[in-house]
């Protein structure tokens, strides 16, 4: 089972909870957030293994182009344009959805690849670790996302999805059976909550979800689960001594408090899920 971990919202600690909850679970950790993969900081993985991630772009042939503008109209994401006595081509934009060659009557389009990132797989303790990374400056992420689930063996993972409800997390929750929100007891945290839970309910997945930085308190967080009938599999305690750890790059469940917190929470997970 591949269960997906999200946050409707950035800075909930969605990598710290996903890191941690992979090594209590002792399965196999997937940093899908590839525009900030973090998780290996943590986890710190001896790497063996690095591919390329590349995806392909159209070339014009000048001396077969008649300039019929035919490409750039088709184009849907304006990756093309008719400027003068020549076809721009913008790189960055391009979705690679061969719609421009198709319409080509000439044949002047072929296509070159470029590289976007990298997929990394390497081994922290008992566990194998995998993560995309996105090159500076790139726009899309979905290809280097697609890459790294493609790799991943029928087994159990943990996947750490990029934070909010974008397509990228659409890519991501497309292989996952389970998820597990994370989420702060805020109102931010509270409204882009409820975007998430939509999203889950759309993939007709069971979902649960974790409070981290819990004030203690009978917060809207656990009203709104008690209200809505949602499954809370559990809080991890606002305090300066996870910031210290975090700050670090140290596990939680290095320290026997947050151990045992981690351990409970894995073992509703397991109930749940698996």
């Amino acid at each position: 089972m591949n269960i997906a971990v999200l946050s409707g919202k950035g800075g909930t600690g969605k990598t710290t909870v996903s890191t941690n909850l992979a090594v209590t679970l002792g399965i196999d950790y997937v940093d899908l957030d590839v525009e900030e993969p973090n998780g290996f900081i943590f986890l710190n993985p001896l790497i063996k293994k690095q591919e390329n991630v590349s995806v392909e772009y159209p070339v014009v042939d000048q001396s077969k182009c008649v300039l019929c503008g035919a490409c750039a109209k088709v184009c849907q994401f304006h990756a093309m344009a008719k400027a003068g006595k020549e076809i721009v081509i913008f790189e960055k934009l391009c979705h690679d959805c061969g719609a421009c060659q198709i319409v080509c009557k000439t044949n002047a389009l072929s296509y070159a690849k470029r590289s976007i990132g990298t997929m990394e797989l390497g081994t922290s303790g008992e566990i194998t670790c995998y993560r995309g990374v996105l090159n500076v400056g790139e726009p899309m992420a979905v290809p280097v996302i697609r890459k790294v689930l493609k790799a991943l063996p029928k087994e159990n993972h943990l996947l750490d999805c990029p934070p909010g409800t974008s397509c990228n997390v659409v890519a991501s929750l497309n292989h996952a059976d389970a998820a597990i929100l994370i989420t702060e007891p805020t109102e931010f945290g509270l409204h882009d909550l409820k975007m998430a839970v939509e999203l889950v309910k759309r993939y007709k997945i069971p979902y649960g979800i974790i409070i981290n930085k819990d004030d203690g308190q009978d917060n809207l967080i656990k009203q709104y689960c008690q209200k809505n009938h949602i499954s809370l599999f559990g809080v991890v305690p606002y305090s300066m001594e996870a910031a210290a750890f975090y700050s670090k790059g140290i596990m939680l469940y290095e320290d026997e408090f947050y151990k045992t917190i981690f351990n409970g929470i894995a073992l509703r997970v397991q109930e749940a899920f698996l």
